[in-house]
């Protein structure tokens, strides 16, 4: 029996970029959990600088600055994290150190956001965390601002507001990886290539969204990003 045809487009995934009218195409989506000690401490978690977690979300899970983001299916705990995001042009394997900084193209503010009652669930029963983390519309993001242009901050107040009152508040010089350990750790785990983002981990003071909620993320003096949860 001959197999019908199967035809259709699927648009890539990709980001704004900071002051100009090209996109950045996004491969995948990376993240990485227990970055800062004091949001560890209130998920009842160790951090083990031997062993860091990682977790992927699909690049289609990517919200534009500005967007409303439909409350998901499935949990009635859906959690506000916001991060510091690299985004790379290039990568390898094996990355060092000393050399991971020349593969990052920019940062940005962005969001992962979680539906925590579903992880506590993975957590218990040993689970993946996949249906917690990598659902649609789980990736706010703010435009990229590059490298060449701002550098490569160290120091940076990284924070987040809902409907005006401060949530989440710290300096991503608190990161217990820094970005150069997070590069050279993951690419022993995966081949990064261009087109790859890194979410760097949340601080203390993660916490629930209700509908109508108005969010506003900022790394400061890199990005900022506004959302509503619809």
């Amino acid at each position: 029996m001959t197999q019908p045809i199967v035809s259709f487009s699927v648009a890539a995934a990709s980001a704004a970029i900071a002051g100009s009218a090209t996109r950045f195409p996004v491969r995948r989506i990376f993240c990485i959990g227990r970055n800062y000690a004091e949001h560890a401490a209130e998920m009842g978690a160790s951090v083990d600088r031997g062993n860091p977690v990682f977790f992927c979300k699909p690049a289609d899970a990517l919200v534009a600055d500005g967007a409303d983001i439909p409350y998901p299916s499935a949990t009635r705990e859906l959690h506000h994290e916001v991060e510091m995001v690299i985004a790379l042009h290039s990568g390898g394997v094996y990355i060092t150190e000393a050399d991971a900084l020349t593969h990052v193209f920019g940062y940005a503010v962005g969001l992962d956001l979680t539906r925590r009652d579903l992880q506590a669930i993975a957590k218990a029963k040993g689970m993946p965390w996949d249906t917690a983390k990598a659902f649609d519309h789980s990736a706010p993001l703010s435009a990229i601002r590059t490298a060449s242009e701002i550098g490569h901050p160290q120091s940076a107040a990284l924070t987040l507001e809902i409907n005006g009152a401060m949530r989440q508040q710290a300096d991503i010089a608190q990161m217990i990886f820094s970005v150069p350990e997070i590069l050279a750790r993951l690419s022993r785990l995966f081949e990064l290539k261009a087109g790859d983002l890194v979410f760097t981990g949340t601080p203390a003071g993660v916490g629930p969204l209700m509908r109508g909620d108005a969010v506003q993320a900022r790394l400061a003096g890199v990005a900022e990003l506004r959302c509503r949860i619809a």
